[in-house]
């Protein structure tokens, strides 16, 4: 991006917050404001709303015409129906009515596997053992409201970000315990994903599943990250339990996306969760869980995990994908 550039509307819309900034030079982002979903009536309002808190931080008219939104929901045409929220909105429609030149909309883990390259050394931390292999796949998955599952294909320059919905794929039990809460979730649902276990509303019904599996009598719900924090602190040993099973069950996932991939440029953990566990997670059996993979353990044990670290990772790879997009229409209009 030039410096002389009309400034660029980003976002990043999960199923609970919203987050948005203001490009104003290459990965310059300004003005970042983080909105509850569930305090506006759409996305269109959430805009308008933070453009309206722009101008007055900066006490100046801002005029937008390029803009880039990274969505926790599969993008296909020009309806977009949010999975985890009652959000919908026509690409079309949201453009024409922001007066903008250009919106693009992709799903927020293509735009975080995007951002994969340009995370510097300290937005991230290594988990386990491996080597990077250059000119690689990179595989991507994150549990947040959703699990959200994506990777990237380097492409002499570039990088070509996957499409997936992967966090929707069947879970797989690999022992007695996990097999025995399978077959209680069952009873309500005859499809179990990776998702619906590895998630914020996964850790919640790990949380009481368990402790109907242990005759627990639980006095109150809790919600996600209660669960954690209750963890973190040591006190709960139903709570630990269960996120201790949380990280060792993204494990095996993560392992599964790494065979899939033959991700030789490593695996990368973001999301909104597991950031937020700091050493409970890197003590975890998610790296143990990893590689356990049979005959291919090996082949695992090569193959190096990072958590993201950086604040707002989302911002970076969705910036990309609308630079390279408007460089594309300069070069051919």
């Amino acid at each position: 991006m030039q410096a002389d550039v009309t400034p660029r509307l980003l976002a990043d819309i999960g199923g609970t917050n919203a987050r948005f900034a203001i490009e104003v030079g290459p990965q310059q982002f300004e003005q970042v404001q983080v909105f509850a979903c569930n305090a506006y009536p759409d996305l269109r309002s959430a805009i308008l709303a933070y453009l309206s808190l722009v101008q007055q931080n900066t006490l100046s008219s801002i005029r937008i015409t390029d803009a880039a939104i990274a969505i926790a929901n599969p993008v296909i045409g020009d309806i977009v129906s949010m999975t985890n929220h009652h959000w919908s909105f026509s690409i079309q429609e949201l453009k024409r009515s922001l007066q903008l030149n250009t919106l693009l909309v992709v799903n927020d883990f293509t735009a975080l596997a995007m951002a994969l390259p340009h995370l510097r050394p300290q937005e991230k931390v290594q988990i386990g053992g491996g080597t990077v292999q250059p000119a690689k796949v990179i595989g991507l998955l994150g549990a947040g409201t959703g699990l959200g599952v994506s990777g990237i294909i380097p492409c002499g320059q570039r990088w070509i970000p996957l499409c997936s919905e992967g966090g929707h794929v069947t879970y797989s039990p690999v022992d007695k315990l996990e097999t025995r809460i399978l077959e209680r979730i069952w009873r309500d649902f005859p499809h179990v994903s990776a998702e619906r276990l590895i998630s914020g509303m996964g850790i919640e019904l790990l949380y009481r599943v368990l402790a109907e599996l242990g005759e627990v009598q639980l006095d109150t719900p809790l919600t996600a990250a209660e669960i954690s924090q209750r963890a973190l602190d040591g006190g709960c040993a139903l709570s630990h339990q269960t996120m201790s099973l949380f990280c060792a069950m993204l494990g095996t996932v993560a392992g599964n996306l790494a065979m899939t991939l033959g991700a030789g440029g490593g695996i990368y953990i973001g999301g909104g969760i597991v950031p937020r566990l700091g050493e409970f997670f890197v003590q975890s059996a998610f790296r143990q869980r990893f590689e356990a993979k049979g005959r291919f353990s090996a082949f695992l044990a090569q193959i190096p995990t990072f958590l993201i670290t950086a604040q707002y990772p989302a911002f970076l790879g969705v910036a990309a994908i609308l630079d390279e997009h408007l460089r594309d229409q300069t070069l051919c209009p």
